[in-house]
Protein backbone atom coordinates (compact mmCIF):
# COMPACT_ATOMS: atom_id res chain seq x y z
CA UNK A 1 0.00 0.00 0.00
CA UNK A 2 1.15 3.52 -0.69
CA UNK A 3 -0.10 5.38 1.73
CA UNK A 4 -1.43 5.40 5.27
CA UNK A 5 -3.59 9.02 6.54
CA UNK A 6 -4.12 9.28 10.01
CA UNK A 7 -6.71 11.68 11.28
CA UNK A 8 -7.52 11.95 15.32
CA UNK A 9 -10.98 13.42 16.04
CA UNK A 10 -11.76 14.74 19.21
CA UNK A 11 -15.43 16.30 19.24
CA UNK A 12 -15.03 17.70 15.35
CA UNK A 13 -17.08 14.72 14.10
CA UNK A 14 -19.00 16.77 11.12
CA UNK A 15 -15.71 18.43 10.52
CA UNK A 16 -13.38 15.32 10.63
CA UNK A 17 -16.30 13.78 8.09
CA UNK A 18 -15.24 17.12 5.58
CA UNK A 19 -11.66 16.47 6.00
CA UNK A 20 -11.91 12.51 4.93
CA UNK A 21 -14.60 13.68 2.27
CA UNK A 22 -11.54 15.61 0.93
CA UNK A 23 -9.40 13.07 0.66
CA UNK A 24 -11.67 10.64 -1.19
CA UNK A 25 -12.61 13.58 -3.43
CA UNK A 26 -8.96 14.87 -4.45
CA UNK A 27 -6.54 11.50 -3.80
CA UNK A 28 -6.38 9.66 -7.63
CA UNK A 29 -4.23 6.25 -8.11
CA UNK A 30 -3.31 5.88 -5.07
CA UNK A 31 -3.58 2.83 -2.99
CA UNK A 32 -4.56 4.70 0.29
CA UNK A 33 -6.02 4.07 3.93
CA UNK A 34 -7.52 6.27 6.33
CA UNK A 35 -7.16 5.60 9.94
CA UNK A 36 -9.39 7.39 12.18
CA UNK A 37 -8.76 7.58 16.13
CA UNK A 38 -11.49 9.04 18.07
CA UNK A 39 -10.33 10.07 21.26
CA UNK A 40 -13.14 9.30 23.84
CA UNK A 41 -15.01 12.31 22.64
CA UNK A 42 -18.25 10.81 23.96
CA UNK A 43 -20.10 13.13 22.04
CA UNK A 44 -21.56 10.54 19.36
CA UNK A 45 -18.69 10.96 17.04
CA UNK A 46 -17.45 7.45 16.79
CA UNK A 47 -20.89 6.43 16.01
CA UNK A 48 -21.51 8.56 13.38
CA UNK A 49 -18.29 7.84 11.73
CA UNK A 50 -18.41 4.53 11.94
CA UNK A 51 -22.01 4.60 10.40
CA UNK A 52 -20.82 6.90 7.83
CA UNK A 53 -18.00 4.89 6.34
CA UNK A 54 -19.35 1.39 7.29
CA UNK A 55 -19.23 0.24 3.49
CA UNK A 56 -15.94 2.70 2.54
CA UNK A 57 -13.77 -0.44 2.95
CA UNK A 58 -10.24 1.73 3.17
CA UNK A 59 -11.73 4.11 5.87
CA UNK A 60 -10.87 2.30 9.28
CA UNK A 61 -12.45 3.90 12.74
CA UNK A 62 -11.47 3.21 16.37
CA UNK A 63 -12.15 4.49 19.10
CA UNK A 64 -9.73 5.60 22.83
CA UNK A 65 -11.59 4.71 25.82
CA UNK A 66 -9.61 8.08 27.24
CA UNK A 67 -8.16 11.17 25.37
CA UNK A 68 -5.12 10.07 25.09
CA UNK A 69 -3.47 12.88 23.39
CA UNK A 70 -2.84 13.71 20.03
CA UNK A 71 0.73 11.70 19.93
CA UNK A 72 -0.34 8.42 21.31
CA UNK A 73 -3.34 8.44 18.79
CA UNK A 74 -1.74 8.87 16.14
CA UNK A 75 1.07 6.23 17.48
CA UNK A 76 -1.78 3.88 17.47
CA UNK A 77 -2.57 4.39 14.61
CA UNK A 78 0.78 4.46 12.87
CA UNK A 79 1.60 0.97 14.67
CA UNK A 80 -1.94 -0.17 12.39
CA UNK A 81 -1.00 1.13 9.26
CA UNK A 82 -0.28 -0.43 6.24
CA UNK A 83 1.08 2.31 3.73
CA UNK A 84 5.10 2.73 2.90
CA UNK A 85 4.36 6.43 3.86
CA UNK A 86 2.59 7.97 6.25
CA UNK A 87 0.53 11.36 6.21
CA UNK A 88 -0.79 12.90 9.90
CA UNK A 89 -3.19 15.06 8.84
CA UNK A 90 -5.46 17.41 11.37
CA UNK A 91 -9.41 16.81 11.43
CA UNK A 92 -9.74 20.67 10.98
CA UNK A 93 -8.22 20.54 7.36
CA UNK A 94 -9.62 20.45 3.76
CA UNK A 95 -7.44 19.18 1.22
CA UNK A 96 -6.99 20.73 -2.02
CA UNK A 97 -7.18 18.65 -5.49
CA UNK A 98 -3.98 16.59 -6.69
CA UNK A 99 -2.91 17.87 -2.86
CA UNK A 100 -1.84 14.59 -1.48
CA UNK A 101 -1.11 12.99 -4.88
CA UNK A 102 1.58 16.10 -5.49
CA UNK A 103 3.03 15.63 -2.14
CA UNK A 104 3.48 11.72 -2.46
CA UNK A 105 4.94 11.80 -6.01
CA UNK A 106 7.72 14.42 -4.79
CA UNK A 107 9.05 12.84 -1.60
CA UNK A 108 9.30 9.66 -3.52
CA UNK A 109 11.50 11.20 -6.15
CA UNK A 110 13.73 12.86 -3.25
CA UNK A 111 14.93 9.78 -1.19
CA UNK A 112 16.97 11.92 1.36
CA UNK A 113 13.79 13.81 2.66
CA UNK A 114 12.92 12.63 5.95
CA UNK A 115 9.51 14.61 6.16
CA UNK A 116 7.43 17.11 3.68
CA UNK A 117 4.87 19.77 4.63
CA UNK A 118 2.55 21.58 2.43
CA UNK A 119 1.07 24.94 2.24
CA UNK A 120 -1.46 26.18 4.39
CA UNK A 121 -3.58 28.57 4.47
CA UNK A 122 -6.12 29.73 7.04
CA UNK A 123 -9.48 30.50 6.69
CA UNK A 124 -8.72 34.43 6.08
CA UNK A 125 -6.56 33.07 2.80
CA UNK A 126 -3.86 34.31 4.83
CA UNK A 127 -0.29 31.61 5.61
CA UNK A 128 -0.50 29.18 8.28
CA UNK A 129 3.13 30.44 9.81
CA UNK A 130 3.25 27.30 11.65
CA UNK A 131 3.62 25.10 8.20
CA UNK A 132 7.37 26.14 7.92
CA UNK A 133 8.99 27.31 11.28
CA UNK A 134 12.74 27.30 12.58
CA UNK A 135 13.36 25.08 15.86
CA UNK A 136 12.70 26.90 19.30
CA UNK A 137 16.14 27.78 20.10
CA UNK A 138 16.88 29.95 22.91
CA UNK A 139 17.79 33.25 20.96
CA UNK A 140 15.00 32.32 18.47
CA UNK A 141 12.39 32.15 20.94
CA UNK A 142 13.62 35.48 22.16
CA UNK A 143 13.50 37.10 18.62
CA UNK A 144 10.10 35.72 18.61
CA UNK A 145 9.04 36.56 21.82
CA UNK A 146 10.12 40.28 21.44
CA UNK A 147 8.49 40.17 17.79
CA UNK A 148 12.15 41.15 16.20
CA UNK A 149 10.51 38.88 13.38
CA UNK A 150 8.12 41.47 12.60
CA UNK A 151 10.49 44.66 12.84
CA UNK A 152 13.21 42.89 10.59
CA UNK A 153 11.28 40.02 8.65
CA UNK A 154 13.94 39.71 5.96
CA UNK A 155 16.80 39.15 8.30
CA UNK A 156 17.60 35.31 8.96
CA UNK A 157 19.31 35.92 12.10
CA UNK A 158 16.31 37.53 13.77
CA UNK A 159 13.37 35.62 11.97
CA UNK A 160 14.45 32.22 12.60
CA UNK A 161 11.36 30.82 14.40
CA UNK A 162 8.76 31.49 11.51
CA UNK A 163 11.55 31.85 8.80
CA UNK A 164 9.52 34.93 7.35
CA UNK A 165 12.81 35.75 4.97
CA UNK A 166 11.85 32.39 3.05
CA UNK A 167 8.90 33.09 0.06
CA UNK A 168 5.70 31.11 1.56
CA UNK A 169 5.69 30.26 -2.51
CA UNK A 170 9.23 28.69 -2.55
CA UNK A 171 10.53 25.04 -1.89
CA UNK A 172 12.85 25.24 1.00
CA UNK A 173 14.67 23.12 3.35
CA UNK A 174 13.01 23.82 7.05
CA UNK A 175 13.74 22.79 10.37
CA UNK A 176 9.93 22.01 11.28
CA UNK A 177 5.96 21.20 10.07
CA UNK A 178 3.24 21.45 11.46
CA UNK A 179 1.30 17.98 12.88
CA UNK A 180 -2.01 19.21 10.60
CA UNK A 181 0.30 18.13 7.42
CA UNK A 182 3.11 16.21 7.77
CA UNK A 183 4.64 13.02 5.20
CA UNK A 184 7.12 11.42 5.68
CA UNK A 185 8.31 7.38 4.80
CA UNK A 186 7.45 4.40 7.50
CA UNK A 187 11.00 3.57 7.36
CA UNK A 188 11.46 6.92 8.76
CA UNK A 189 9.62 6.34 11.65
CA UNK A 190 11.41 3.21 12.10
CA UNK A 191 14.44 4.49 12.27
CA UNK A 192 14.07 7.31 14.80
CA UNK A 193 10.85 5.86 16.45
CA UNK A 194 7.20 7.19 16.76
CA UNK A 195 6.36 10.64 18.15
CA UNK A 196 7.16 11.36 21.64
CA UNK A 197 4.10 10.40 24.06
CA UNK A 198 5.23 12.88 26.83
CA UNK A 199 3.21 15.75 24.34
CA UNK A 200 -0.25 15.54 24.73
CA UNK A 201 -0.92 18.25 22.26
CA UNK A 202 1.46 20.77 20.71
CA UNK A 203 5.51 20.15 20.13
CA UNK A 204 5.36 16.61 19.29
CA UNK A 205 5.59 17.50 15.85
CA UNK A 206 8.96 19.59 16.50
CA UNK A 207 10.19 17.05 17.90
CA UNK A 208 9.80 14.28 15.23
CA UNK A 209 11.33 16.86 12.77
CA UNK A 210 14.74 17.41 15.57
CA UNK A 211 15.04 13.78 16.15
CA UNK A 212 14.51 13.38 11.89
CA UNK A 213 17.06 16.16 10.88
CA UNK A 214 19.57 14.82 13.59
CA UNK A 215 19.56 11.61 11.70
CA UNK A 216 20.60 13.73 8.69
CA UNK A 217 17.42 13.62 7.01
CA UNK A 218 15.66 16.62 5.33
CA UNK A 219 13.00 18.72 6.27
CA UNK A 220 11.01 19.96 3.02
CA UNK A 221 8.25 22.92 2.93
CA UNK A 222 6.55 22.05 -0.52
CA UNK A 223 3.91 25.12 -1.71
CA UNK A 224 3.20 23.31 -4.56
CA UNK A 225 0.01 21.75 -2.76
CA UNK A 226 -2.17 23.42 -0.42
CA UNK A 227 -4.55 22.50 2.06
CA UNK A 228 -6.85 24.53 4.28
CA UNK A 229 -7.05 24.82 7.52
CA UNK A 230 -9.79 25.45 9.82
CA UNK A 231 -7.31 26.24 12.92
CA UNK A 232 -8.16 25.33 16.43
CA UNK A 233 -11.89 23.78 16.18
CA UNK A 234 -10.98 21.04 19.09
CA UNK A 235 -9.45 23.35 21.18
CA UNK A 236 -11.26 26.86 21.09
CA UNK A 237 -13.66 26.10 23.57
CA UNK A 238 -10.72 25.30 26.04
CA UNK A 239 -8.62 28.23 25.76
CA UNK A 240 -6.63 27.60 29.17
CA UNK A 241 -6.01 23.97 28.65
CA UNK A 242 -4.78 25.25 25.00
CA UNK A 243 -2.18 27.41 26.46
CA UNK A 244 -1.27 25.56 29.14
CA UNK A 245 -0.37 22.64 27.43
CA UNK A 246 1.49 24.81 24.56
CA UNK A 247 3.51 26.19 27.11
CA UNK A 248 4.09 22.56 28.88
CA UNK A 249 5.79 21.19 25.22
CA UNK A 250 8.05 24.03 24.62
CA UNK A 251 9.21 23.27 28.56
CA UNK A 252 9.40 19.48 27.53
CA UNK A 253 10.62 20.91 24.50
CA UNK A 254 13.71 22.70 25.96
CA UNK A 255 14.61 20.29 28.88
CA UNK A 256 14.85 17.10 26.29
CA UNK A 257 16.80 18.86 23.52
CA UNK A 258 18.79 22.28 24.85
CA UNK A 259 18.87 22.44 28.65
CA UNK A 260 22.04 20.79 28.44
CA UNK A 261 23.72 23.56 26.36
CA UNK A 262 21.67 26.80 27.32
CA UNK A 263 20.61 29.09 29.33
CA UNK A 264 17.12 29.15 30.66
CA UNK A 265 17.23 32.94 31.05
CA UNK A 266 17.11 33.03 27.12
CA UNK A 267 13.85 31.09 26.71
Amino acid sequence: MDLSITIINYKTVELTKQTINSVIETVHSIDYEVIVYDNNSNDGSYEALSLTYRHVPNIHIYKNSVNSGFSKANNQAIKKSKGDYILLLNSDTIVKENCINMCLSYIKKHRNIGSLGCKILLQTGELDHTCKRGFPTPFNSMCYFLKLHKLFPKIPSLSGYLLSHLSSDSINEVDSLVGAFMLLPKSIINEVGLLDEDYFMYGEDIDWCYRIKKAGYSIIYYPEAEILHLKGQSSKKKRFKTIYEFNRAMLIFYNKHYRKKSNVLVT
